[in-house]
């Protein structure tokens, strides 16, 4: 992607610091992919071992070797706290009715649940998306039953867009999205639902 800018290696925010991921990231990554609270809405990204971890730390690595973005590691800024990891969020190339879109990913330590992280760390990639890939669509599939999802989705910036729902892994995936083409795609004399203000 050219010129490595600051922000394409770390995002700040307020609170938070969302760096590339690192080597060192491998056993965090197990220790989140591996809580079932976690994946509890996609059980296909269960992690079963720390090998699966590694693989996992080794695709996310090649997309930002071949694209100079992708997922990240959310941690605090605060001094005391720089060691913890709380999850990740950002961003991957993917196709969605055979159009390549970025697919914006958040999945955090339930630990970390409750107190708007994921909300603030999303809001951080899409805000870096809209600056750095401009006009790109932007997509979260959100499990119908992961209201907390959906609402990260939505203060985000993304809208709901039932017209472009799909199946995937783990069952239907309800979509959100921004910049898609025409603009939200909503079921046949049905408004698209907007964001609530952020």
């Amino acid at each position: 992607m050219g010129d490595k800018r600051a922000d394409d290696v770390e995002l700040r925010t307020e609170r938070l610091s969302l760096r590339r991921p690192l080597p060192a990231d491998v056993d965090a990554i197990y220790r989140v992919h591996h809580d079932p609270e976690a994946c509890a809405h996609n059980p296909a990204d269960l992690l079963a071992t720390r090998a699966d971890a590694e693989d996992l730390y080794r695709r996310w690595d090649r997309h930002w070797r071949q694209h100079g973005f992708g997922y990240r590691v959310v941690q605090p800024r605060a001094a005391d706290e720089r060691h913890l990891v709380l999850g990740f969020c950002g961003l991957k190339l993917m196709r969605l009715h055979g159009r390549e879109v970025l697919n914006l990913f958040y999945r955090l330590d339930p630990a970390a649940w409750g107190n708007g992280v994921a909300t603030e760390a999303a809001t951080a990639v899409v805000d870096w998306a809209a600056t750095h890939l401009p006009g790109r669509p932007l997509v979260a599939r959100v499990r119908p039953a992961n209201v907390a999802s959906a609402r990260v989705a939505a203060r985000a910036g993304l809208r709901r867009a039932p017209g472009l729902d799909t199946e995937g892994e783990d069952g239907l995936d309800w979509i959100y999205t921004r910049n898609w083409p025409g603009g939200p795609v909503g079921p046949p004399g049905q408004p698209v639902t907007s964001p609530p203000p952020r």
